[in-house]
């Protein structure tokens, strides 16, 4: 296990109770029908919730659960990659592909991580490093 390790379990169990949440949801893609404001239909066209003003359905319809499903996949293929390197990824890397892979991967991580900040979980020395 790398020095890391801790901080990819963490967006790892962030990932999975999001995805969970997704398919709670029924799993499909949402939509607002035109001329139907504050209508979220689900993929039968059926209505799956409605709220009405500000703009709340489009939002709401642009964060379906298969939305959130396809973005949590592209987390982990970064998290897969980030794990493969995490060992280099540290406040002096070497001067080589690896280490530098290892330093932009680590950053975006840390960054996903970083939307949790408010978890319990969340650890302070987790936060993106600016390395110039």
């Amino acid at each position: 296990m790398t020095d890391n390790s801790d901080m990819i379990d963490f967006v790892r169990a962030r990932l999975a109770e999001e995805e969970r949440t997704a398919h709670a949801a029924g799993g499909d893609n949402w939509r607002c029908p035109d001329g139907v404001p504050g209508e979220i239909h689900d993929r039968s066209g059926a209505i799956a919730f409605t709220i009405r003003g500000h703009g709340f359905d489009q939002h709401i319809a642009f964060q379906d659960p298969a939305r959130t499903c396809r973005r949590i996949e592209t987390s982990r293929v970064l998290l897969d990659e980030y794990a493969e390197v995490a060992d280099k990824d540290t406040d002096r890397p070497d001067a080589d592909f690896t280490s530098g892979r290892a330093v932009g991967l680590g950053f975006a991580v840390r960054q996903m991580a970083a939307e949790h900040a408010g978890h319990p979980d969340y650890r302070a020395r987790w936060l993106p490093r600016f390395i110039h």
